[in-house]
């Protein structure tokens, strides 16, 4: 079964799925991908700027479409109070996803704590454990994962298409932010009156786990914030090439 939903996700995707999908609106190119694959279409949620207008985008249209979010367990709090503002205004539920509480207590008798800032392999398992384990639960069974991400971000993903084969999730993976410019995103946050993280505003572009997230400065690159004491590919494995 497994093998058919791959076949036919990566026909689409390398026929005229992706042409498709280029020439609509992130809006109209969500409600395409719904109506493709019905009840089996995914978003994951960081709560992110990215991810609050694509929340809103759902919303707005009623698509079928289940939102999830990820509790590693070390988010900021205004993470945390800004999911419930979300589903508060959008009238919606966000699936939470939490990691197992027995890989969370092995790899902390492991590496420690804190372990994380010691090595990159560390922060890696940390990532593995709080991150990319519920997020194959989360994406199971279903065809589709939506995504926030934006070429803008960083070199890597300034490499990605709008739609691709997720071979490590065995999913299709739909990029409807992919060009948007940073400027895009706030302008539409700020006509539609999006709820944000105000975190935000003191300099932290791209939010993760507390640990492992600064303000950045001026001039640096937006992703310079994430795991800073690393010279390595600012990434945690949910998006790897």
């Amino acid at each position: 079964m497994q093998q058919k939903i791959k076949s036919m996700s990566q026909s689409l995707n390398t026929s005229d799925l992706e042409f498709r999908l280029d020439s609509l609106s992130a809006g109209e190119g969500l409600a395409l991908i719904a109506e493709l694959f019905p009840g089996k279409v995914v978003f994951s949620t960081s709560l992110g700027q990215e991810d609050q207008v694509i929340t809103q985008l759902i919303t707005s249209q009623n698509l079928p479409i289940q939102i999830f979010s990820l509790d590693t367990g070390r988010l900021f709090p205004e993470t945390l109070e800004l999911l419930a503002r979300t589903e508060s205004k959008y009238k919606t539920r966000i699936k939470v996803y939490y990691p197992e509480t027995s890989s969370v207590e092995k790899l902390v008798s492991e590496i420690g704590i804190n372990g994380f800032y010691e090595s990159v392999e560390n922060r890696k398992s940390c990532c593995y454990v709080r991150k990319v384990e519920p997020l194959k639960k989360a994406l199971a069974g279903n065809q589709v994962w939506v995504t926030g991400l934006r070429a803008e971000q960083s070199a890597n993903r300034g490499g990605m298409k709008r739609v691709e084969w997720d071979e490590a999730n065995q999913i299709l993976k739909y990029n409807p932010l992919l060009d948007w410019t940073f400027d895009q995103m706030i302008s539409y946050i700020n006509e539609l009156n999006i709820p944000y993280n105000p975190l935000h505003d003191q300099g932290f572009i791209s939010i993760g786990c507390a640990p492992c997230t600064r303000a950045i400065f001026p001039g640096e690159d937006p992703r310079a914030g994430r795991w800073w004491w690393e010279d390595s590919k600012k990434e945690c494995g949910l998006h790897a090439k």
